[in-house]
């Protein structure tokens, strides 16, 4: 007498589904790889090693290395950042420090210092670093800027971009300098920003 299957008999016989596990453990192994190896010298052996996966498994998922890295470059997302309100100074303090431990997260500087030098061939991973760490964060800072100049305690006539930049720069900035880290960094940023920044009384 034949057997019923089940539905889930049919789908786990047409193929196993995808683990969430390991499609977290091969994107982050490919960050640190690209972060520390570099694009060209990173291989999907190594990703696999790193990840503790088979090598088939990856190309089940991701056809090329260059596949495998906007996929990894795309799941990077802003945690816990935090929403704008309430007093402006601490609001963009908060931001910044966010976006710092994010990119440190990711081994960030690494990661920019890679893909600049991919650009001319791999455009889409400077694109989607730039889309999931720097944008997000230029969109905070400036919606918190603006609620502030919308009740009057920054100037009308302020360039919210350039300040925005100003804002993030010092992170750059200190970090080529052998600065990078000191605990201060983002109240002296907001402060020095604040202070070209204020209305008249």
């Amino acid at each position: 007498m034949s057997e019923q299957v089940s539905g889930t008999e049919t789908k786990a016989a047409a193929g196993r589904p995808r683990s969430a596990e390991k499609d977290t453990a091969i994107l982050q192994a490919a960050l640190e790889l690209l972060a520390s190896q570099g694009y060209t010298r990173m291989s999907l052996s190594q990703v696999a090693a790193a990840a503790q996966v088979s090598k088939s498994t990856i190309h089940l998922r991701w056809k090329t290395k260059a596949d495998l890295l906007t996929a990894a470059l795309a799941a990077v997302r802003m945690t816990d950042a935090p929403p704008p309100g309430g007093d402006l100074r601490t609001n963009l303090v908060n931001v910044l420090k966010d976006f710092a431990a994010t990119v440190e997260r990711v081994n960030g500087m690494a990661l920019i210092g890679t893909c600049l030098a991919e650009e001319a061939h791999t455009p889409e991973l400077l694109a989607l670093l730039r889309e999931r760490t720097v944008l997000p964060r230029r969109a905070l800072l400036r919606e918190a800027l603006e609620q502030a100049r919308q009740a009057g305690r920054i100037r009308e006539d302020a360039d919210l971009e350039a300040a925005v930049s100003a804002l993030l720069g010092p992170f750059y900035a200190d970090h080529m300098a052998g600065r990078g880290g000191h605990p201060q960094w983002a109240e002296q940023a907001v402060d020095l920003v604040l202070a070209g920044l204020r209305a008249p009384d």
